[in-house]
């Protein structure tokens, strides 16, 4: 690998700050402004199998940290920008500075209620797989739910799944609260009282929900075949459309209508399958199976159906 020389910034002011006294640092190859400590540039090495690699970045900034990803970081060695040990009374005051750094960190009720929810999302993004824009709308709402100080009383972690899911909903991701609650540990009742809470007082327009896109994540966990999928997809643009589905769990609903395009197509598929693959209980997709052959009553009578005729 060879390092190919090129230059990081044309231009000779921070853009932040205006400031045009800007220093390289040949150590980590970045440009920085000396007056407010913004990172530049950044050069990188150039590939092998490319004449002349390039990247450039600005300093990035997050809301999903408590800091915005700006804080000081000060290096735990004890030595200079040029490798020489720091001795006497320099040691005693950058272990000061050290020390009042980390406090500083942390020495408000408002930026460790921030490092807890924070931790919270994180722990979900790494379970669920979560993308980036979503935790960050989740950590906007969370921080705009603090700054109205709704939250006070109210549990952290519970609030922090609310705007996950608020989030998820806002950007069309297929995520249900159940999801969401059972990897953050939380209790689902208490969740949805802080998402009702959360949609009430910032007043968040969501779309309407896209019952495709979890009845394509089900047929997949499922190892539904293709036609019987499609099927299921034309049936629930009627079943969405249709007052009787109005309120339901659309995650639900999608189970409901996939088993019944199932039993329509003959394909061999177990509740106790679909109901795994939708994280779904048997009780509520044999309850919304009765729903859907009220849209469509020529499909095949499923095992609730019997029963309650013979219960009859």
């Amino acid at each position: 690998m060879s390092i190919t020389n090129f230059a990081i910034e044309d231009n000779n002011e921070c853009k932040y700050c205006k400031s045009t006294n800007l220093v390289f640092d040949p150590s980590n190859s970045e440009k920085i402004c000396s007056s407010c400590g913004v990172v530049l540039g950044v050069e990188v090495e150039a590939l092998p199998d490319s004449e002349s690699h390039i990247e450039r970045r600005s300093s990035i900034t997050t809301l999903a940290h408590a800091d915005r990803g700006l804080s000081t970081m000060i290096s735990a060695y004890n030595v200079d920008a040029n490798g020489t040990a720091i001795q006497g009374t320099q040691l005693s005051t950058l272990k000061r500075i050290r020390k009042w750094n980390k406090i500083s960190a942390s020495n408000r009720s408002y930026h460790r209620n921030l490092n807890n929810a924070f931790a919270i999302l994180i722990r979900i993004k790494e379970k669920l797989s979560i993308s980036e824009p979503i935790i960050e709308k989740a950590a906007y709402y969370y921080r705009k739910v603090l700054d109205i100080n709704i939250i006070k009383g109210r549990s952290i972690k519970e609030f922090a799944v609310a705007c996950v899911y608020a989030a998820c909903r806002e950007l069309c991701v297929p995520r249900t609260i159940e999801e969401i609650v059972k990897v953050a540990n939380a209790d689902k009742v208490f969740s949805g009282k802080c998402y009702r809470l959360l949609v009430r007082e910032l007043k968040i327009n969501l779309p309407a929900v896209d019952f495709s896109s979890y009845l394509s994540r089900i047929s997949n966990n499922a190892n539904i075949s293709e036609k019987t999928t499609r099927l299921a997809a034309e049936m629930i643009w009627v079943m969405k459309d249709n007052p009787i589905s109005f309120g339901k769990d659309p995650s639900a609903i999608s189970i409901a209508v996939l088993y019944g395009a199932c039993l329509q197509e003959g394909e061999k598929v177990s509740q106790v399958q679909l109901a795994s693959a939708g994280q779904m209980s048997i009780v509520t997709l044999r309850k919304r199976y009765l729903d859907v052959r009220k849209v469509f009553p020529q499909l095949p009578r499923g095992p609730c159906d019997q029963r309650s005729t013979k219960n009859n």
